[in-house]
């Protein structure tokens, strides 16, 4: 199971980093480089067993707050042309920093499991 998990790890550090890159036509593409880069750099430390539990928690509360600061006045979707563009726009948004919370979440909850498993 351990390595189901490194391999999860790996996975979402090279999801992160893509979601950065693809950043750069955002308006506001600088915050979602730093919001993805350090997604992707917390998921190398857990890879690599130095990401604390602290941490996984830390971050995966930080992106709920961002999830529900970022929601849409009304979810319209992801497909732009279907909805107003900035309620597209947020949900997707929303959503990313949701998908960054429940990773961190299973991070943290893995690393609380394998430390009760080893005492």
């Amino acid at each position: 199971m351990k390595i189901f998990f490194k391999i999860t790890g790996v996975v979402f550090a090279i999801l992160f980093a893509w979601g950065a890159l693809v950043q750069y036509n955002d308006p506001d593409a600088t915050i979602w480089y730093v919001i993805y880069g350090l997604a992707a750099l917390v998921s190398i430390l857990f890879v690599i067993n130095r990401l604390s539990f602290k941490v996984a928690i830390f971050f995966c509360l930080l992106s709920i707050i961002g999830t529900f600061k970022q929601w849409p006045v009304q979810f319209e979707g992801f497909t732009i042309g279907e909805g107003e563009i900035e309620n597209i726009e947020r949900g997707r948004e929303a959503c990313g920093l949701l998908i960054i919370a429940i990773v961190m979440l299973m991070y943290a909850l893995r690393i609380r499991f394998d430390k009760r498993v080893q005492h």
